[in-house]
């Protein structure tokens, strides 16, 4: 069975300068980028997934949600980071759609002719899946824990990964959390 590459929401939104900034989210870019160029390399699929809100949902804090609006649907905000280079092939999953859809998990959104994520791994017949992206301890671990729910094995790419971290520990939490449900947790996995 082959192994699949899920970025996870690295968008202008999560970046220094965003509406939503991970610290040092930027960073995850050149790492991704060369896990990018190793799945191309092995003809294996590549996913990422996108925020993809609309302007009002029960997700940003003005109908009941944690967040300030961000990644609205076509929006600056909303992009990939310009320095992600995905290749021509890599399917886009967008999730929180709905207004009251959160989105904090890759498997709760459908790529542009409406296929899940688990469907579309399921279709290129892949049994593990390599996980990086925005945040550690939100996107990240929710994608994470559904994907091992549904029975994929789980790779958590520890040096293409940056978190929130409202609480100082909160990434450290997400990773172990990940761990005990069963995902590995490495650096340079390839």
């Amino acid at each position: 069975m082959p192994d699949a590459l899920i970025i996870i929401d690295v968008q202008n939104d999560f970046c220094p300068g965003g509406a939503l900034p991970v610290a040092e989210g930027d960073r995850v870019v050149p790492v991704l980028n060369r896990y990018i160029e190793n799945f191309r390399r092995e003809n294996l699929p590549i996913i990422a997934t996108r925020d993809w809100h609309p302007e009002k949902t029960r997700h940003f804090k003005a109908y009941g949600g944690l967040w300030p609006p961000h990644c609205i649907q076509g929006s600056k905000g909303a992009e990939f980071h310009p320095d992600l280079v995905l290749p021509a092939r890599t399917v886009i999953v967008s999730c929180g759609m709905g207004p009251d859809e959160e989105g904090y998990s890759g498997f709760e959104g459908k790529d542009d002719q409406g296929t899940s994520l688990a469907d579309v791994l399921r279709a290129n017949g892949v049994g593990r899946i390599f996980v990086g992206g925005l945040a550690t301890d939100y996107c990240v671990k929710h994608t994470v824990l559904d994907g091992l729910k549904l029975g994929f094995k789980v790779t958590v790419l520890r040096d293409a990964v940056r978190g929130v971290n409202l609480n100082p520990d909160d990434s450290d939490r997400a990773l172990a959390e990940m761990r005990q449900a069963g995902a590995e947790v490495t650096e340079r996995a390839l």
